[in-house]
């Protein structure tokens, strides 16, 4: 089955820093540009930090600027999502979500070829 799978969300504390781990299943991510997005209860879909399948980054979110980086292990398949400086307003259900080479500024669904199921933080003392 091709699928993306999320993991690493959890609790964390305003302050701390987590790390989200993205990995492919039933494919290879050497040609995909992976993307990060999340969504609090009744707020929009946010498009965060994506890199391109050549390593090129491109830092979508400028709630997120200066704080959250992505990054690539081709050789494990996984993307990883680097979150510092966590806020409350970071809480959300996170998602990576995959399409061909280029990252592109769309948080549509449609647009992009492989979802994961969405991993939760919960930003909070």
């Amino acid at each position: 089955q091709l699928q993306l799978v999320e993991s690493g969300g959890g609790l964390v504390q305003p302050g701390g820093s987590l790390t989200l781990s993205c990995a492919a299943s039933g494919f290879t991510l050497d040609d995909y540009a992976v993307g990060w997005f999340r969504q609090a209860p009744g707020k929009e879909r946010e498009g965060l930090p994506c890199i391109g399948s050549n390593g090129d980054i491109s830092n979508y979110g400028d709630s997120v600027k200066g704080r959250f980086t992505v990054s690539r292990d081709n050789a494990k398949n996984t993307v990883y999502l680097h979150m510092n400086s966590l806020k409350p307003d970071d809480t959300a259900i996170y998602y990576c979500a995959a399409a061909l080479y280029y990252c592109f500024r769309t948080v549509y669904r449609d647009d992009w070829n492989y979802w994961g199921q969405g991993t939760h933080v919960t930003v909070s003392s």
